[in-house]
């Protein structure tokens, strides 16, 4: 089993994205997007806004490879997007592309209102009936119920996915570790690696030192069962989590690590870092509108930072 990790924070990008290879199946999960909107009062920097073009390139590349295709839910940094922003995936990019590859998804009734709308646009855009997928197993792959997306008792849930051949793989998006059930039915599946979403550390307002106290603990009672556990996503929005991250592993006797890590790349937090990198690379007023309307690039902040950043 091969597993590349494609997008996520310690990336520069929001998402969970992953592509897993094995003999029989070719993976995509979460082939979607998002640079966080705005962040400090700040839209993306442009460097940013250049990994994600990096990162959008690589994930319609391998949907075209792809035998498989699972989304854990309808959230604009987990799937291609209809009405997508600039900095977001498309779905009108990827018509008419790998039309025979199976879409496996939440079961229909368990998706949120502005979830219903966003596949009821993807699959009439794709023209492709998708599979429900919840508590089903199909050769490699397995999947869960619906888990909560965070907290105890949130009305959006998530599906989390099993994959085994020489080892076992699961992908556990956007769980933020707050919701023991969930951690149970992971080390249930006996994972020998596992991509989970972290807890939302740089939501201070809205997350509480008890949750934060239950996310590490859970972080610990995973790390225990699991030989590589990675932990990414919402936890590294900000360099506190990285921070978190590090405590972490060095209180316990597994590897645990983000996906930059795993993927043997520097990690490059590039929305926590956002403020920096204006303040080292200022961004012109109109920019972002003309970036909008296609008319702007990124090509000068990518050279202009690996000057900088060198």
């Amino acid at each position: 089993m091969n597993i590349e990790i494609i997008g996520t924070e310690s990336f520069g990008v929001r998402g969970m994205c992953c592509f897993v290879e094995t003999k029989s199946r070719k993976i995509l999960i979460d082939p979607g997007i998002a640079l966080g909107y705005t962040r400090y009062g700040l839209l993306p920097h442009p460097y940013q806004a250049a990994a994600g073009e990096a990162i959008q390139k690589k994930i319609i590349k391998k949907w075209s490879e792809a035998t498989d295709i699972v989304i854990s839910h309808f959230h604009g940094d987990h799937v291609p997007l209809s009405d997508a922003n600039p900095y977001q995936l498309d779905l009108k990019k990827l018509i008419g592309i790998n039309l025979d590859v199976r879409i496996w998804t939440k079961a229909l009734s368990h998706l949120s209102l502005i979830e219903r709308k966003r596949e009821e646009s993807f699959s009439s855009i794709l023209n492709k009936d998708l599979i429900e997928a919840e508590g089903k197993k199909d050769s490699v792959l397995a999947f869960s119920k619906q888990v909560p997306h965070g907290n105890d008792g949130n009305a959006v849930t998530v599906m989390m996915t099993r994959i085994e051949e020489d080892c076992v793989f699961v992908h556990a998006s956007d769980i933020q570790l707050l919701n023991s059930e969930s951690v149970l039915k992971i080390i249930e599946w006996e994972p020998d690696i596992a991509f989970v979403g972290g807890p939302p550390l740089y939501l201070s307002e809205r997350i509480s030192k008890k949750q934060i106290n239950k996310a590490r603990s859970n972080a610990i009672k995973l790390s225990q069962y699991i030989d590589v556990l990675i932990i990414d996503h919402h936890l590294m929005r900000n360099i506190d989590g990285e921070r978190w991250l590090e405590r972490l592993n060095s209180n316990t006797e597994k590897k645990i690590i983000c996906g930059a890590d795993f993927m043997k790349k520097p990690r490059e937090l590039l929305e926590a870092r956002r403020r920096s990198l204006y303040k080292d690379m200022p961004v012109a007023k109109n920019w972002h509108e003309m970036y909008s309307e296609g008319r702007a690039k990124t090509d000068y902040y990518l050279k202009l930072a690996r000057e900088i950043y060198k």
